[in-house]
């Protein structure tokens, strides 16, 4: 995308940065990190980084991976042909700092007025719908949080043991997903602010932008946008895609 200001051309990009940091404690797994794990010979990963690889507004794409596993994941890059992958750095001690570090990477490779979706490698359903609203809510909004129907009630916790505070109209409250998507520059300097006022493990983006006094606006997304979390996640993730695949076979 491009911006004229007065004669001159300025080229400003569209980014993913995904983040593949997780061991995969709550999977179970033993031999490697949920987000290469693989179904029909492809891993996790792959499907998430394919979607923004093929979307024709997405620049570039970095990657925040768990430090041992750069090297397989930069093999994987290789063999799945995913272009777009302008670097894969390693991750920090929590989420929050994981965060910053590849917004600091992008920072160097893009300039500030960069649009930036942050997204889970964990997440490979998300759909190029999904990623061109995130990118209309930030050149409208200067933000975009992709969030799904609450389909369940939701009921506030209190300090007494097993009492029920307050119960949400369930038609009010909305689920957030990822990507949540904000200006590259605005994203680094929350960031910036946070850790050096002693905050590092803050677990979601739109928050702590909110908490920063940014106004944050909502994207629909999808029930299908799921993480990969549990090993329930992981079949349901390969049922939708069977689904797919079936649909594409046999029209349905």
């Amino acid at each position: 995308m491009m911006k004229f200001k007065n004669t001159l051309i300025i080229f400003l990009g569209i980014i993913a940065i995904i983040f593949a940091g997780g061991t995969g404690q709550r999977m179970n797994t033993k031999t490697k990190p949920k987000q290469f794990l693989e179904l029909h010979g492809k891993p996790i990963i792959i499907y998430t980084m394919e979607h923004f690889n093929d979307h024709e507004l997405i620049d570039g794409i970095i990657v925040v991976c768990v430090k041992e596993w750069i090297d397989y994941c930069r093999n994987l890059v290789d063999k799945f042909h995913i272009e777009k992958v302008k670097a894969i750095i390693p991750g920090g001690s929590t989420g929050m700092l994981s965060r910053f570090e590849g917004v600091k990477k992008a920072r160097e490779l893009y300039p500030n007025d960069t649009i930036c979706l942050m997204h889970d490698g964990v997440r490979p359903m998300i759909d190029h719908d999904i990623i061109s609203r995130n990118i209309e809510s930030v050149e409208k909004y200067g933000s975009g949080v992709t969030v799904a129907p609450a389909i369940e009630t939701i009921a506030v916790k209190t300090d007494s043991d097993n009492k029920v505070g307050q119960i949400i109209d369930r038609s009010r409250c909305q689920m957030a997903q990822a990507p949540p998507s904000f200006r590259l520059g605005e994203l680094y300097e929350v960031h910036k602010d946070a850790i050096d006022s002693g905050m590092n493990d803050c677990i979601d983006t739109a928050y702590l932008m909110q908490m920063k006094g940014y106004d944050v606006y909502t994207v629909e997304g999808s029930a299908e946008n799921i993480k990969i979390t549990t090993p329930t996640d992981f079949y349901t993730f390969r049922a939708l895609m069977d689904i797919r695949e079936n649909s594409q076979i046999f029209g349905v």
